[in-house]
């Protein structure tokens, strides 16, 4: 993926130095700890994201969807966030099971740090996207897999990336309060990432995913 601004160092600068990374280890052992199927004859990885499987290359990391053509959309073809959060994965990160157990972001290690940026960035942008468009919002949901849950007005479980789920909490609002919302993660997250902002980015990819397939 190219980034057409030279300025555009935010995006570009980290998108550079994590493919350097990425092309300078070896895949099986990428594969080895993330969990991440290789395979050597089409040296690709096979990557799930939001219900879409991709096909990732190595080491050149073209980005391919390989089924959901009815979707229209799809955030590691189309999402610079999306495509380096996976990079970042890819080469630091690591696979472990989920316990059932959910977290909010306050309690994995770094989140009280970071709170205020991810309620900015995801809770709200959740909570006022879809907290008065509870409909629209279950309808995208159900379009991505997500299996309903009890919590909320409206809530969903759904996996993120190959074992690692999110839950999307809604309540809607009215003439009184204001719609409400409510992330959490599955209990393996603070090990698949170990930086808090990858789990802003992980909220903002999630959300603006979500929006594209609203339209």
């Amino acid at each position: 993926m190219e980034f057409p601004y030279e300025k555009d160092s935010k995006e570009r600068l980290p998108y550079e130095h994590y493919l350097k990374v990425y092309q300078g280890l070896k895949p099986e052992d990428i594969s080895g700890r993330t969990g991440i199927a290789y395979d050597s004859d089409t040296s690709s990885f096979m990557l799930r994201l939001m219900g879409v499987t991709y096909r990732i290359s190595w080491p050149d990391y073209e980005v391919r969807h390989l089924d959901r053509e009815d979707l229209g959309y799809y955030p590691l073809e189309n999402a610079a966030n999306a495509r380096i959060l996976v990079l970042r994965y890819l080469t630091e990160g690591a696979s472990a099971p989920a316990t059932g157990k959910f977290l909010t972001y306050r309690e994995v290690p770094w989140g009280e740090v970071y709170f205020k940026q991810f309620q900015g960035r995801c809770i709200f942008r959740l909570a006022y996207g879809f907290g008065n468009k509870l409909p629209k919002f279950r309808e995208v949901m159900e379009k991505i897999g997500a299996t309903a849950v009890s919590h909320g007005d409206a809530g969903f479980e759904f996996e993120f990336m190959n074992g690692l789920y999110l839950q999307f909490l809604l309540w809607e609002g009215d003439e009184e309060f204001p719609p409400s919302a409510q992330i959490l993660f599955s209990d393996n997250f603070p090990v698949a990432f170990v930086q808090g902002e990858d789990m802003a980015v992980v909220g903002d990819v999630s959300i603006g995913a979500l929006k594209a397939l609203s339209q």
